[in-house]
């Protein structure tokens, strides 16, 4: 299975602003601190254009996982129910829910109507998504991970921007 480029910029995202703070593995309210990194810092680190970080962003503020603070001292940061929040659930949001295949559409399949594949197929999608669902955010920051994200925030350069 194939994610979209959409879910596996919002995994990145959410796992980037975990550690923001510096408070990897606690309970503590992320981005609280001068640190909290801009939508702008986000793309850059993760090496994406802004335009697809902001949608993202945008879409994670709509779910609640993600805060954003304008102005002198604004930034993003991960709100507590994003760090609990489960990769499944994240996983499924992004990618919908729709059939792994295409049976139906401008040229549809010859077997749709006896076909076993599209029905397999669902039920290894529901089992991925079932892998991810006990997985939250806080669990994919833990170390090793979290040290080599704080790693790309020391890499970027020049002033706080928006």
């Amino acid at each position: 299975m194939r994610l979209l480029h959409s879910t596996d910029l919002a995994l990145r995202v959410l796992m980037r602003l975990a550690v923001a703070d510096g408070t990897v593995g606690t309970a503590a309210t992320a981005g609280t601190g001068p640190a909290a990194p801009t939508t702008r810092e986000v793309a850059a680190d993760m090496a994406v254009p802004y335009t697809h970080a902001a949608k993202v962003v945008a879409s994670l503020r709509r779910l609640g996982l993600v805060a954003a603070r304008r102005g002198r001292g604004g930034g993003l940061s991960i709100t507590e129910p994003g760090r609990r929040a489960s990769v499944g659930a994240v996983v499924r949001h992004f990618e919908g829910d729709g059939d792994v295949v295409e049976c139906e559409g401008a040229t549809p399949c010859p077997l749709n109507s006896g076909c076993r594949l599209r029905g397999a197929l669902r039920l290894a999608q529901e089992a991925f998504y079932a892998a991810l669902d006990p997985v939250t955010v806080e669990d994919i920051v833990a170390s090793p991970t979290g040290p080599l994200l704080l790693g790309l925030a020391s890499h970027r350069s020049g002033p706080n921007t928006s």
